[in-house]
């Protein structure tokens, strides 16, 4: 048997002979089980997903016709070896690892072979299923990988080009190959035009990638309104590109959209991210402070450096105008930055004092200032705690002014980073009206930008939301989703935000050592971002670390006081705290977290079950009544069964028996 879904569907098998199925519903429900693998679907999703709209019966009859028609596609070939598996809840395909292009291509493109590598190249002969049209209602489930598989390409030809393979051979023509497919679907893939520029250099046909470049410079231009990245700059100035009459060719500056980083020499702003400076610090002290006063500068650009949502101008350019009146709406025009970082230092005795402003430079409005006082006794630790503390409150500061931006764009002018701006706002699981907005705007986020993998990540944390709050009829569907969006945000090693998302949901599909990698990588690159200390914090939990949890949401709310998550922070103090059982702590969270936030059904669960087991039936009763008010469908069971239980079952059924006892419903 022989699979392709890489650049269109095939299917036969060993003889030649074609799979023919009676419906396209058919041939997609065959095609989405190959792309899940040995993972399978449950059979729930698949029915209700594939047959949206009609009744649960029919749907279950349209379901079990379509896997009739697969198994006679697979009797009448006369295969061994190759098989679909149907049990109570799941479906999945039983065959060899060589049977679909999609599974030879995965395990290839994860080889540092360069000839693995080149097969891969060839493999991937274009787009998922290109060609094929995809029924309303199913986009959710083939544009994601669609998307996944697509961006592995780009990176793929890109990594292929940058071995080097030797012109003339198989490896040389497969990247060629890869390259020129992936550019004849999207012309202004910039990966793809880097490495054909790299590989025609690598052949002596410098003209040839000097007229690559400008190709690739007028497709941007075309199709995005948009000037390379600076990485394809920098190739273009590296290869050092001669024409025929062998003159330097001198590719374009940078423009102020496209700086480098202070702290990462190849890594490109985004030209919509925003991007701020840190200024020179006034010393109102004697000029022997002057040292410390620029050293809390230096501590303070290192952390806003390791934030990847925006974006930090050097030090060196920034110290420019020390000692000098600024005006920072000026500044801002020179620099080409949104925001300015400014303060003072001044030591009195044995105390220190800084002071600390966000400015917004077309504005000159500002937009958060805090003091900081400490002893002179400590002062390379003192530095430490308010460089952490300034990354900690700019961070959503300055996102509260990009979503208020946002805001104020027309609707037809909206990018993808407006959108995600947009969505922000609902993104912290308060109510399922705010939740469902938000995976709206992300979705349309998505379809401008496939290659935006926050995006795709915010998507997944959304969809995991929803099942985990349980504002949809079918959890098990929303996590599918949720895994598939987390595939197709595809390279997001370096956005702490885009990884924070993905391990979250991750973690709540159940998988808490994949999610807990996430976390920590984006800790590694901003140790200072709030919510990924917090969804730490609940990975604790889920594993039984309950005093490790405690810690890390100690630290994400000293991190973000007056952060949107901090009633999700306080739960899950509660939660470790109840686990451990201090219960009377852990239910007076749960009572102030109600007061201030009645709107928040998650509490009344934790009230409802944490008052029951203390014995306050009465309490607990409350707590199901207000619950199953806001949330009708609510059972015992459909709770219970939620994967980020799978690590705590005693726990879990503690939790059960105490919402029995509260009386809310089984099932």
């Amino acid at each position: 048997m022989r699979i392709r879904l890489l650049g269109g569907f095939e299917a036969e098998a060993a003889a030649g002979r074609p799979l023919r199925f009676a419906t396209r519903k058919s041939l997609l429900l065959f095609a989405a089980l190959v792309l899940a693998g040995q993972r399978g679907h449950r059979r729930e999703a698949l029915a209700e997903g594939f047959w949206p709209g009609r009744g649960e019966a029919q749907a279950r009859n349209s379901f079990r016709q379509a896997l009739a028609d697969i198994r006679r596609n697979l009797h009448e070939t006369g295969e061994t070896g190759f098989s679909l598996a149907s049990g109570l809840e799941t479906v999945e395909l039983i065959a060899a690892p060589e049977t679909a292009d999609v599974w030879i291509f995965e395990r290839a493109i994860s080889s540092d072979n360069l000839a693995e590598l080149a097969a891969a190249a060839v493999l991937y002969r274009g787009d998922l299923l290109a060609g094929m049209t995809i029924p309303d209602g199913l986009e959710e489930w083939f544009n994601p990988p669609q998307h996944a598989f697509r961006q592995r390409a780009l990176d793929l030809v890109e990594r292929i080009s940058i071995l080097s393979p030797a012109p003339g051979s198989p490896e040389h023509a497969a990247c060629e190959g890869l390259a020129l497919r992936l550019l004849g679907t999207d012309p202004a893939a910039e990966p793809a035009h880097r490495a054909l520029m790299r590989i025609k250099a690598a052949s002596g046909e410098q003209n040839a990638a000097l007229r690559q470049f400008e190709v690739c410079r007028a497709s941007l231009k075309k199709h995005l309104g948009a000037e390379p990245e600076t990485k394809t700059v920098l190739l273009a100035e590296s290869l050092n590109l001669t024409s025929n009459n062998g003159a330097r060719f001198n590719a374009p500056a940078p423009v102020a959209e496209t700086r480098l980083l202070s702290n990462s020499p190849l890594s490109p702003r985004r030209n919509d991210q925003p991007s701020l400076a840190v200024m020179a610090f006034d010393n109102l002290g004697p000029a022997t402070d002057e040292y410390f006063a620029d050293g809390v500068v230096e501590e303070i650009t290192s952390a806003l450096s390791r934030v990847r949502d925006f974006f930090v101008i050097a030090r060196q350019s920034a110290f420019a105008y020390k000692g000098r009146f600024v005006d920072a709406q000026a500044v801002g025009k020179e620099l080409g930055v949104d925001y300015l970082v400014e303060g003072t230092v001044r030591r009195g005795g044995d105390r220190l004092r800084i002071s600390v402003q966000l400015v917004e430079t077309q504005t000159r409005n500002q937009l958060w200032s805090d003091r900081y006082e400490g002893s002179a006794g400590d002062i390379f630790e003192f530095q430490d705690r308010i460089a952490a503390q300034v990354a900690g409150a700019i961070h959503p500061a300055i996102r509260g002014a990009e979503i208020q931006l946002a805001r104020r764009r027309p609707p037809n002018s909206l990018s993808a980073y407006d959108l995600v701006m947009r969505a922000y706002p609902d993104l912290w699981g308060r109510r399922k009206e705010t939740n469902d907005a938000a995976i709206d705007l992300l979705k349309k986020a998505v379809a401008s930008d496939p290659t935006y993998g926050r995006a795709h990540a915010l998507l997944a944390w959304c969809l995991a939301s929803r099942a985990a709050y349980l504002w949809s009829g079918n959890p098990e569907r929303d996590l599918d989703l949720a895994r598939a969006a987390i595939d197709a945000a595809g390279s997001i090693g370096d956005d702490p935000t885009a990884l924070t998302a993905a391990g979250s949901a991750m973690s709540i599909i159940g998988e808490q050592n994949r999610a807990a990698a996430l976390i920590e990588k984006a800790l590694a690159l901003d140790p200072n971002n709030s919510w990924a200390w917090a969804r730490y914090g609940w990975i604790g939990i889920y594993v039984g670390d309950d005093a490790k949890a405690r810690e890390r949401f100690a630290r994400a709310m000293a991190l973000s006081p007056l952060d949107p998550l901090a009633f999700n922070m306080r739960l899950g103090v509660a939660t470790s705290l109840a686990k451990s059982g201090a219960l009377g702590e852990a239910i007076t969270i749960a009572r102030e977290v109600i007061a201030a936030h009645p709107e928040i059904i998650m509490s009344y669960r934790y009230l409802a079950a944490w008052s029951a087991m203390s014995g306050d039936i009465e309490t607990s009763r409350w707590a199901a009544r207000r619950l199953i008010e806001s949330q009708p469908g609510f059972t015992i069971d459909r709770y219970r069964s939620l994967p980020f239980f799978f690590h705590m079952p005693q726990w879990a059924d503690k939790v059960a028996d105490a919402l029995r006892q509260a009386g809310l419903p089984e099932r």
